[in-house]
């Protein structure tokens, strides 16, 4: 699931890479910037909260606890600003930020001894450029900034159960992101996005069950590269049609290496590359009323057989809903809503067996587009 509270969470991200209607091309597209006509912003939030509820088999070794919802609320939020230099040039830039309790388990729940609260936070930074080379094909591309924390709490299967905490995970990472948009028919356009791996090296303190702290912890945590493409077509006077494909490298993240001042060590986690597909459309009521609606798959990044309950990872199916509402020739409305199964995420491990039988998502996503800003026409050449 892809999503930061943009207009295409109406459409489960279907086409996202090719519709560059809006300033969230900065980041969904940066090539696609070359389409808008003048400076824009995008604002959108999109607060939700996720259902998680374990299912332990009667022969799980640590018991058969459900650890009760382990979700949480999810406040997901995107700002996007794009400057029109001249006819051909764009600068643009993106402030992405997801965060809240992943996992939040009851303390006698059947897997407490892998994890016992998760907590994530992330905020990414994107500057980006575009040139239109032709009257149908357009680049773009820049850097994408990222900041991660993770805490993370487990316990240990002695004595009373202590609980071991890492806290405050931190670091900041740079990676890269090249576009194309090709548009060879007015009514059509194609969009192609890369964006390269995101190597995270957090560092934190582990705070020990009988007080004190071990040494600082660096843990590397890889975010995948990833090849996405889009397909926008007007079909219609009143109907466009969107499809998405794309592939993510998770093989990356075989392994996780750990250390500290006194050891070191390879975390497994057996991740392998996914793929997803996504379709969708708009369908135009009248002068004011755009509707929305697509779906989304996105395959497993683990099999069974590799699954924990620290990543209650299984392949993805999103709906997504939504309007847009033109409110004025200054300002569009986008209102969403998205629901995501996770999947069973069955688990079979030597200290728990079960699988989830709530393993979802929900996000209700208000979005702003300014389409015409007071400095309109300023700073141009």
């Amino acid at each position: 699931m892809s999503t930061f509270g943009t207009p295409d969470m109406g459409v489960a991200s279907a086409g996202a890479n090719a519709i560059a209607n809006d300033a969230s091309t900065a980041h969904t597209n940066p090539a696609g910037m070359t389409r808008l006509d003048d400076h824009r912003i995008l604002t959108g939030l999109a607060p939700g909260f996720s259902t998680v509820k374990f299912d332990a088999d009667n022969q799980s070794p640590s018991g058969t606890g459900d650890g009760g919802d382990q979700g949480g609320f999810i406040p997901v939020s995107s700002n996007s600003y794009v400057h029109k230099l001249s006819d051909r040039w764009r600068l643009g830039m993106s402030l992405l930020s997801v965060s809240g309790a992943a996992l939040d388990p009851s303390n006698d729940w059947a897997g407490r001894h892998e994890t016992t609260k998760v907590e994530l936070f992330t905020l990414s930074f994107a500057p980006m450029a575009a040139f239109r080379a032709t009257d149908w094909l357009s680049v773009g591309g820049g850097p994408l900034i990222s900041y991660g924390r993770m805490d993370l709490t487990v316990r240990v299967p002695i004595g009373a159960e202590p609980n071991i905490k890492l806290d405050d995970l931190t670091d900041w990472a740079v990676t890269g992101m090249a576009s194309v948009l090709i548009e060879p028919h007015p009514d059509l356009r194609l969009g192609v996005v890369y964006q390269g791996e995101t190597e995270f090296h957090l560092d934190g303190d582990i705070e020990l069950p009988v007080g004190g702290f071990m040494p600082a912890l660096d843990l590397e945590f890889p975010l995948a590269q990833a090849v996405r493409s889009s397909v926008y077509w007007d079909a219609t006077d009143r109907i466009a049609l969107v499809m998405s494909g794309g592939w993510e490298d998770w093989s990356v993240a075989r392994s996780l290496p750990a250390s500290t001042t006194n050891a070191s060590v390879n975390v497994p986690l057996n991740f392998r590359d996914t793929w997803y597909i996504s379709a969708g459309g708009f369908y135009l009521v009248n002068d004011k009323w755009t509707l929305q609606t697509g779906f989304r798959y996105d395959s497993s990044a683990l099999k069974d057989r590799h699954r924990t309950t620290f990543l209650p990872v299984d392949r993805v199916w999103t709906l997504g809903v939504g309007g847009l509402y033109d409110y004025s020739e200054k300002l569009q409305i986008g209102l969403a809503f998205s629901w995501a199964n996770l999947g069973s995420a069955p688990v079979n491990d030597p200290s728990v067996k079960g699988n989830y039988r709530r393993n979802e998502v929900f996000l209700f996503g208000v979005s702003l587009n300014w389409k015409k800003l007071p400095w309109s026409g300023w700073g141009t050449f």
